[in-house]
């Protein structure tokens, strides 16, 4: 059964020195986006996994050992570790995942604050990161612009319409700009 508290306590420390796009409050926004895709679908999912996996998708690729160990203090076994870790990374590579929890996990981190989300994530990150507006707007169109994709027939026309209104906004905007 999952111990939301012991949860906290072990992975704020992990999200506490992020930028403001990626802390805790960036958990929250996809866990918050996974529930809207469980309640527009049906497929049979294992919750617990992937509610996991959300909150150790920001740092699994650092600190897997650490993840793993946590895991086996709260009496997780090894098929739910395995699982946990599956998703986890499903969530940050670039090929199809291979689990039902995996896809959903992936695209609620696509989706994360709706259509809107990506530009102002976009642009604050680069801000955090002391670029300016015309580094900023380079950066997203060699990595942002027709970049993200959805898995999941209940996401995909979500995700369309996103990169449909990103590119919008970023023509505008470059246009107004450069």
């Amino acid at each position: 059964m999952l111990n939301e508290k012991a949860l906290l306590e072990f992975v704020e420390p992990y999200y506490i020195d992020k930028d403001i796009m990626h802390n805790m409050w960036h958990i929250e926004l996809v866990r918050k986006m996974i529930h809207k895709i469980l309640s527009a679908c049906s497929y049979k999912v294992d919750e617990e996994c992937l509610i996991l996996a959300a909150y150790f998708h920001g740092f699994i690729y650092r600190e897997e050992a650490k993840i793993k160990q946590w895991l086996i203090s709260q009496n997780y076994d090894d098929k739910r570790i395995s699982k946990t870790i599956k998703i986890a990374w499903e969530s940050q590579r670039s090929e199809v995942p291979e689990t039902i929890e995996g896809k959903i996990l992936h695209d609620a981190h696509v989706l994360e604050g709706g259509k809107t989300y990506l530009i102002v994530k976009t642009l604050i990150t680069g801000s955090v990161r002391g670029q300016s507006l015309p580094d900023t707007l380079t950066y997203m169109e060699r990595n942002v612009l027709n970049k993200n994709k959805c898995y999941l027939p209940e996401t995909i026309p979500l995700c369309e319409e996103m990169n449909k209104f990103t590119n919008d906004f970023f023509k505008e905007l470059s246009e107004g700009i450069r």
